[in-house]
């Protein structure tokens, strides 16, 4: 039962060691920020880390095992194993604490001198990371020197450990991914993990005092190793080249082979996100796959009863030629996954049953390339066992030889050579290290002549320098957001891909070390627009998007206390911050870019940011933003972030509570934090999630939109929200303000208030989970929301069918509250062409009841019905319905009876509501006393109870609070 047993803990501790991966990835980006630099830096300590175990403990492993020879005694191979998984328990369940003691201690480098700052972090992450992952590097020289009994089994013993130590690797890939994280948190995920630890040193080290005590006395090594005697003749049939061949060779095969397949690994991840989204699942996916696959490759292994040498070196040749194979399939990838993608269409419960067919497509395409690497290991340590007896040794070297060529890779081609190459240039670069590792595999193990070897090699990196290059324009089309299939789905790649590239212009394409970024220019309503596209989506464009980029630079300037400094989180078109530099009163626009891609592209937006990149007031920052604001001890009036959507890996942080109130310490006092978020391929839950933690740093939060369903979130650095209404106005009117906003679509100070929809003072944290860094939940909730490509709405706040009427508020109910019908005309005519269905049909409704039968909103009605709904006669019978709410009539409903019209009013009133110009709530209460007569007046009473639970539930970005109007007074001037 040893063996046994202890194989299924390792699969335990391979569990549990890419769950720590997972975890600690997400810890340490808080401290080195989550740019390139530093994805590449906690990468290279991990490797490293492990690389440096997998040496020191095959030599231990070694010294053990000669000491108990020598005293005629059994190892004590496995309890030393275990006490390493204690020791891992034992550092994961201290890591929260050490970590916080971490994060006091990067302070120390004061503020503005990053380059030292970087440097200090690093060394704290490595005295984290360091101690673990070296002890997990113990693993299989320890285990395969403990439980191999003879040199003749050793091979089928090593290749067991390493493929069911992978194994539980692949299944912790995926949970922690998947569910762990955003179901425990990090300090949970790693109090869970520390536990599997524990646990599985304890059964070690019991295992090894129960064979300690079965071993007779002056028994030599086994079970735990062969005699030394054993290990150290080669066998008669051992060729006299391998038996002389020094180990080093055969280390340098094993670094070739990590470098070839942790760069291939990187490509494989950039390309899933250009064709899957690159969501943190996307990621997941790739890492699960493949560890499963190297898992696969190793259980093929220790199935063989016998290993000719000739299978080393063919499975070598067959994975160049495979992964040559591969990289004529890479760019029909968008559209593979498209074809994939809208078969499951935008039904959120097929999530997973999604990604588990895209997980075995993935699988039934690279299980046989990705497993021919996996049994490189444990064929070339069936190949030195004969020749050299240190098992442990052997073991700990090959593997710590094949983890710094991992290291390797990851650095050059996940960060390095992205600087100059793009990702088809890596690609051949990682073929060139497999054709070299299978020359060399065949000079070694058959003996072949160099030249012969050397010739074979000489035409592989020929062959990979005379690849054609990937088309940009595939592999950024951006497939992964159709979720419904087009008469081009089926029809081919060809087909598919020249429909989607019809009219468009590729001016710019970068594989950058952090993303892909394309600038394309297309036709659109008779004119050219020019997009920046970030991994297949787009980040913004000069026509449909400039709107947004526009009022998100300019709605927090204006209600700032001092504009005179900003700060902009993220590049993209450059147009915020163009923007802001435009202002006569702006001295200095900082802006911190992750891509230096998107800071190279600049120049192609000049046109729209007014020469932005090469202003005299504009700082730009190639640097994470969470550590731009951490290390800065500068303040300023507006800080603007505009990053990619949340779903995409690594920009939670920038939702989360910590960073929020990181950006608040840096505001001036009356200083305005806005975030931009949206509400297209997201959901209700998603945007409540982003609002209650905002709400738990800034205590006057206003709501106003850009265009559609865009929104801005706003975070005022005072207890008294707006400044007073007659200051913003006067504001407002300068020329360089006026002339900001006309270029954002408003012509007037009405049609710029507009664009509120909740003033500051109405917005309170609300009960429900909140965003942080250690317990980080958005990513999950934003991509699922993703993959579903709903709606999620602004808030629709309503009062109580029985409670008090809540009376109007905000900059827009001060303007409307005894408006002339011009005024109506402005905010209705704005909010209508800015696509916003739902309040364009309330402010009609509001309109028409303030004046009956105007010829003006008719005429505004023509031109804009066809945003509210596309059957005119749907729209018009809808804003009927609404203008009998504000009249406090039951609007009707035909063919339903009286207690499902009760349920749809109250199903209109909640969504229709604007805080602006709230309904009177009679309108609800008349439509419930009609259906409390009669028979129905029981179903009535439930479906009372029932509206009344919907209306005092929290809205889809909070809840509101209910004070008084006087204690609203913090919102000055309104």
């Amino acid at each position: 039962m040893l063996r046994p047993i202890s194989l299924l803990l390792t699969v335990l501790t391979g569990f549990s060691g890419l769950v720590y991966e997972v975890a600690w990835q997400k810890y340490l980006a808080t401290l080195l920020g989550s740019h390139s630099e530093a994805t590449a830096a906690v990468l290279a300590i991990f490797l490293g880390g492990m690389a440096l175990g997998y040496e020191l403990f095959g030599r231990v492993a070694r010294r053990i095992a000669a000491r108990a020879g020598a005293a005629g005694e059994a190892p004590a191979l496995l309890r030393t194993y275990g006490a390493v998984e204690a020791s891992i328990g034992l550092w994961a369940l201290a890591f929260p604490w050490l970590f916080g003691a971490a994060q006091r201690v990067s302070f120390f480098v004061p503020p503005g001198h990053e380059a030292p700052s970087f440097a200090f972090d690093v060394f704290l992450c490595a005295l984290l990371l360091g101690p673990p992952t070296i002890a997990m590097g113990g693993t299989i020289p320890l285990l395969t020197q403990a439980l191999s009994r003879s040199v003749a089994e050793s091979t089928r013993v090593h290749a067991w450990i390493y493929a069911t130590n992978t194994a539980g690797a692949f299944a912790g890939a995926l949970a922690g991914g998947f569910a762990l994280v955003p179901w425990l948190g990090l300090d949970g995920v790693l109090r869970a993990m520390g536990v599997v630890n524990l646990a599985a040193g304890a059964i070690f080290i019991a295992q090894g005092l129960a064979s300690a005590r079965r071993a007779p006395p002056g028994a030599d090594a086994a079970p735990s190793a062969p005699s030394a005697a054993a290990e150290n003749a080669p066998p008669k049939s051992a060729p006299a080249h391998a038996a002389t061949g020094s180990i080093a060779s055969y280390a340098g095969i094993a670094f070739l082979g990590g470098f070839a397949m942790m760069a291939l690994q990187t490509v494989a991840n950039r390309i899933g996100a250009l064709s899957l989204g690159s969501s943190h699942f996307t990621f997941a996916m790739i890492a699960a796959l493949f560890v499963f696959c190297i898992a696969l490759g190793s259980f093929a292994v220790a199935s063989l009863r016998t290993i000719p040498r000739a299978l080393i070196v063919g499975s070598q040749w067959a994975l160049v030629a495979l992964a040559t194979a591969l990289y004529f399939a890479v760019p029909r990838a968008p559209y593979a996954a498209h074809v994939v993608r809208s078969l499951f269409r935008d039904v959120p419960q097929a999530f997973a049953l999604f990604h588990t067919v895209t997980f075995v497509a993935l699988l039934a395409l690279l299980a046989l390339p990705i497993a021919l690497s996996g049994a490189l290991l444990p064929l070339l340590f069936h190949h030195l066992r004969d020749h050299r007896g240190e098992l442990g040794q052997i073991a700990g070297r090959l593997y710590s030889a094949n983890t710094v060529g991992s290291l390797v890779g990851a650095l050059l081609g996940g960060y390095v050579l992205l600087f100059w190459l793009d990702l088809d240039d890596v690609y051949r670069v990682a073929l060139a290290a497999l054709a070299l590792s299978a020359a060399l595999v065949t000079a070694r193990v058959l003996g072949a002549r160099a030249s012969r070897a050397g010739a074979a090699c000489g035409v592989a990196l020929a062959c990979a320098a005379l690849l054609p290059s990937w088309n940009p324009e595939h592999l950024t089309a951006g497939a992964f957001r159709m979720r419904q299939p087009t008469l081009e789905t089926f029809a081919g790649s060809r087909s598919f891909y020249a429909t989607q590239a019809r009219g468009v212009k590729l001016l710019f394409h970068r594989d950058d070390p952090v993303s892909t970024i394309t600038v394309i220019e297309a036709p659109y309503q008779g004119r050219a627009t020019r997009s920046i596209v970030n991994n297949g989506k787009s980040d913004g464009n000069t026509s449909v998007d400039y709107a947004t980029m526009c009022y998100a630079a300019l709605v927090p300037a204006i209600l700032t206390d001092d504009p005179a400094r900003a700060f902009v989180i993220g590049w993209g078109t450059g147009v915020s911050v163009g923007e802001l530099a435009r202002l006569d009163g702006t001295k200095l626009v900082r802006a911190a870019e992750i891509s230096p891609a998107v800071i190279e592209a600049a120049p192609l937006f000049d046109p729209w940011t007014f020469d932005a990149h090469s202003s005299p007031k504009v700082d730009i920052v190639r640097r994470d933003a969470y550590r731009a604001l951490l290390h800065s001890s500068d303040t300023y009036g507006v800080i603007l972030s505009e990053p990619p959507n949340p779903w995409v890996t690594g920009v939670e942080m920038l939702y989360s509570q910590e960073f929020l109130r990181a950006a608040r310490a840096r505001l001036t006092p009356g200083g305005v934090y806005a975030q931009w978020i949206h509400g297209y391929e997201s959901d209700d839950a998603t945007l409540a999630l982003v609002l209650r933690t905002y709400a738990t740093v800034f205590e006057q939060v206003a709501i106003w939109f850009t265009r559609t369903n865009e929104i801005l979130l706003l975070g005022f650095n005072s207890s008294q929200g707006y400044a007073p209404r007659e200051l913003l106005q006067a504001r407002f009117e300068q020329r360089d303000f006026r002339k900001g906003i006309e270029r954002c679509g408003a012509r007037s100070w009405r049609e710029f208030i507009a664009h509120e929809l909740l003033g500051p003072g109405l917005i309170a944290p609300a009960p429900g989970e909140v965003h942080t860094l250690r317990h980080p939940i958005l990513s999950d909730r934003a991509a699922r929301a993703f993959f579903a490509g709903g709606e999620g709405r602004a808030p629709s706040f309503a009062p109580s069918i029985d409670g008090p009427r809540v009376p109007a508020f905000g900059l827009v109910a001060a303007e409307v509250r005894d408006a002339d019908e011009g005024t109506l005309q402005e905010i209705t005519r704005q909010i209508c062409s800015s696509g916003r269905p739902l309040e364009c049909a309330t402010w009609h409704a509001h309109w028409e009841q303030r004046f009956p039968g105007s010829e003006a909103r008719a005429r505004l009605w023509q031109q804009t019905r066809a945003v509210i709904a596309a059957n005119r006669d749907a729209a018009a019978l809808q804003v009927t319905r609404l203008t009998a709410l504000y009249r406090g009539e039951a609007p009707r409903f035909a063919n339903v009876g009286p207690v499902e019209s009760a349920r749809l009013a109250t199903e209109l009133y909640a969504r229709h509501f604007v805080y602006a110009i709230p309904f009177p709530a009679e309108g609800l209460r008349h439509a419930f006393s009609r259906c409390e007569r009669g028979v129905a007046a029981l179903a009535c009473l439930d479906a009372r109870r029932e509206a009344e639970r919907q209306l005092a539930a929290p809205r889809p970005l909070g809840a509101t609070q209910t004070v008084e109007p006087a204690r609203r007074s913090g919102a000055r001037g309104t």
